[in-house]
């Protein structure tokens, strides 16, 4: 009997395993499949579409490379993001050999986490350009991740060979460079990548959304118009171990109602405890408070609670406002000038 490894695979079945919240790596080189290159596209990247063409670079190749094509590239184009790549510096160059792809500019979910250099260009090694290649220089990415919407997370590579242990162990110098290091930077570039890609790193968490009155414990109903108000919120960061509180300075509240009537940035205590305080806008109506965080590397945050706001009752209303005490004068005072006048006009022979 024989029995299929693996059953159907399409591309509709990769697109609903993201869809469901899944991880997934995608890494292709020259004989790339239709497949491959189908998932790649709908994730927002774009593989080079000419036949065996692969990276070449003059002037950033590895010195063991001098005598080839130029194919085996010492990258070192890396994205600037501690929460990607770690907090410990790349040193050594990554060992890439493969095909280039480019980002779809229309899709804002995907970010090159490895580029070319402005040298770089995708062509075929052997032949000779009849034509200017279609992918050149910084354009071209050749290891790029997305984070859905839904927070899952896809690493797209043009080389397989970047994941194998002869680069992991390889002694590399980049060409033009004194430097040369025992150990190329691959084992370090791909341990680091792969936590971030499996929310080891970079992954919040939020919850306990909760406000109250100042001066009060319980949450309430509904709000009047200009309540002072005190917000909350907890936020927490996974260590790969545990969870940890999330320290940041760029976590804001919304107060909205078709518009955001106030936005404010909310002060945290280093514990996980974030919180601020405002005066609700005299504008009633039924509002949110909503928190939508999106910060480069780490999973977003979108959390709302619904309140309605109510105007003053007729008893709430000051009996004497401050800012009408000029009217209230001059009313006054045109009913003494009245009643003078009266007395004068009627006793006067």
């Amino acid at each position: 009997m024989y029995v299929g490894f693996g059953g159907a695979l399409d591309v509709a079945a990769v697109l609903d395993f993201v869809d469901s919240g899944h991880d997934l790596i995608v890494a292709a080189d020259t004989t790339a499949s239709d497949l491959i290159k189908s998932v790649a596209t709908e994730c927002g990247v774009d593989f080079d579409e000419e036949p065996s063409a692969m990276v070449i670079d003059h002037q950033n190749y590895a010195v063991s490379d001098v005598d080839g094509d130029h194919t085996l590239i010492a990258a070192d184009e890396l994205i600037n993001s501690d929460v990607i790549l770690g907090k410990t510096k790349i040193e050594a160059p990554v060992l890439f050999k493969g095909i280039a792809h480019s980002l779809n500019a229309a899709n804002t979910l995907a970010l090159k986490v490895l580029s070319a250099s402005p040298s770089a260009y995708s062509a075929h090694p052997t032949a000779k350009l009849s034509s200017p290649p279609s992918l050149t220089g910084s354009a071209i990415s050749l290891v790029s991740v997305v984070q859905a919407r839904n927070n899952a997370r896809i690493m797209i590579s043009g080389s397989l060979d970047l994941f194998s242990n002869r680069y992991m162990k390889s002694s590399v110098q980049k060409a033009g460079s004194p430097s040369k290091y025992e150990k190329s930077g691959n084992e370090q570039f791909v341990t680091e990548l792969s936590k971030w890609l499996f929310h080891e790193r970079g992954h919040l968490k939020a919850g306990n959304l909760r406000h109250v009155k100042v001066g009060e414990t319980n949450e309430p109903a509904m709000y009047r118009i200009k309540d002072d108000l005190e917000f909350y919120v907890d936020i927490y960061e996974w260590s790969g171990n545990s969870w940890e509180p999330y320290v940041a300075d760029d976590v804001q509240v919304q107060f909205y109602m078709m518009s955001p009537y106030v936005l404010k940035t909310l002060s945290t205590d280093k514990k996980g405890l974030y919180h601020t305080s405002f005066k609700v806008p005299d504008v009633y109506g039924v509002f949110q408070f909503k928190v939508e965080y999106q910060k480069l590397g780490y999973t977003s945050l979108s959390l709302s609670k619904q309140i309605p706001v109510r105007p003053f009752r007729h008893n709430e209303y000051e009996r004497f406002i401050t800012t009408a005490f000029p009217y209230y004068g001059a009313s006054f005072t045109t009913m003494a000038g009245f009643f003078i006048f009266s007395v004068v006009y009627l006793y006067n022979k």
